[in-house]
């Protein structure tokens, strides 16, 4: 037995005549989505996706598909000939398979194939009253219903459904180009990738660490959230930067307060190489403004003079509840908050700059061989590709 779910979409359909590659890329993500879960089939028709899969990977399919970017919702359907007696009957079925007596409903329809003989409100109160006569225990209630049914008519055939789940919306992830995520286990970054895939970025992350300050628990933190991204935006590279000789060599040898700034611009700077290399154009950081000491505007300002690419914050005007908000329903909170830090929070000191001068800065820097030891982790760093078969569903 197959089972079938439709699938909506939203803002595409504001995109004219660009509107194909939109949908051919959230055609191509909902097949990357559904891998493992052989056999589907997946087919589209004037602005719906149609996905059959077997009876048991139903649920595992749905659940995926909630984290496509792209898609505004999916609903479990069941189908009918476009024949009005043979709709009421399946509508009928449809509700008997989860209505308890005393039970109110309402029908709403949607006749897309205007070749169909019945109007919309026509096709609603006849099933309505089909169903009232076979039926007596119901009631109809148009204003809050315990159930509504839901009737497409469609070009082939009528979708008929009671259920529909949300998707995450936005755009499908790979169409508006490519983006470098700075990211670093903590709550914010992975927000902040997240919010870029649902406008449409492919992403690769770039995570420092610091062995032997750092363990592998950090790094399989970071490998998590890689994972959990996936589940949103297919297949991810990952970089791993290892950040050891830059951090001893600023904490021995620069002011103590200006650690974590000049630690920022070391990392932007190699950011900035990577991307160059990877033909990334732009940049994105889980920065929110004045939320710790290095997110100042006057550290921000500080950090970005390192870099000729575009910096883009999703998260810049939020505070830390909607973001922690956000992350609980993403799924990513509980990853985030493990016990394992990264090589920033490790080594904040105890007054740390606020207002830096940049000429302090440049000055600091000139103490150490940053050129070489920036050049040194960039031969160094190992990347891993995570596709999204691999991703946590939970």
């Amino acid at each position: 037995m197959n089972s079938l779910l439709l699938i909506r979409y939203g803002e595409i359909a504001l995109k004219g005549k660009n509107r194909p590659f939109f949908e051919n890329k959230l055609l191509n993500n909902i097949k990357a989505s559904l891998t493992g879960l052989q056999p589907f089939q997946v087919t589209f028709r004037r602005g719906r996706y149609y996905v059959d899969v077997s009876e048991d990977n139903l649920f595992p399919a749905l659940r995926r598909l909630q984290r496509v970017c792209g898609i505004v919702s999916i609903s479990p359907v069941s189908t009918a000939e476009l024949d009005l007696d043979h709709i009421c009957r399946q509508t009928l079925r449809l509700l008997r398979t989860s209505h308890q007596p005393g039970t109110t409903f309402k029908i709403e329809t949607r006749r897309a194939n205007k070749n169909f003989p019945h109007i919309s409100p026509e096709i609603s109160r006849l099933v309505g009253a089909y169903i009232l006569k076979n039926e007596p225990g119901l009631k109809v209630d148009v204003h809050d219903p315990a159930i509504t049914l839901n009737i497409e008519i469609r070009e082939k055939e009528a979708y008929l459904y009671s259920q529909t789940f949300p998707g995450p919306g936005g755009l499908p992830a790979g169409v508006t180009g490519k983006g470098l995520l700075l990211l670093s286990g903590g709550i914010d970054s992975p927000v902040a990738g997240w919010m870029a895939l649902k406008r449409g970025v492919e992403i690769e992350a770039l995570h420092f660490h610091s062995p032997p300050f750092t363990g592998e628990g950090a790094v399989n933190k970071v490998l998590d959230l890689c994972h959990l991204l996936a589940t949103y935006g297919g297949e991810i590279t990952l970089h791993l930067a290892p950040f050891t000789e830059i951090q001893e060599e600023i904490m021995s040898r620069c002011p103590r307060p200006m650690l974590i700034t000049l630690m920022r611009r070391a990392m932007f700077r190699i950011a900035t190489k990577l991307a160059q290399k990877e033909g990334i154009p732009v940049l994105f950081t889980g920065e929110s403004l004045g939320q710790v000491s290095s997110q100042t505007l006057e550290n921000i300002v500080a950090i970005e003079k390192v870099t000729d690419l575009p910096v883009l914050r999703p998260l810049i005007g939020l505070d830390k509840e909607e973001i922690v908000e956000i992350s609980r329903e993403i799924n990513s909170y509980p990853i985030s908050i493990r016990p394992f830090e990264d090589c920033c929070t490790l080594f904040v000191p105890r007054h740390p700059v606020t207002r830096p001068s940049l000429e302090k800065l440049i000055k600091a820097e000139e103490e150490i061989p940053l050129e070489e030891l920036i050049d040194c982790c960039l031969k160094k760093i190992e990347s891993r590709t995570i596709s999204s078969e691999q991703g946590v569903y939970n």
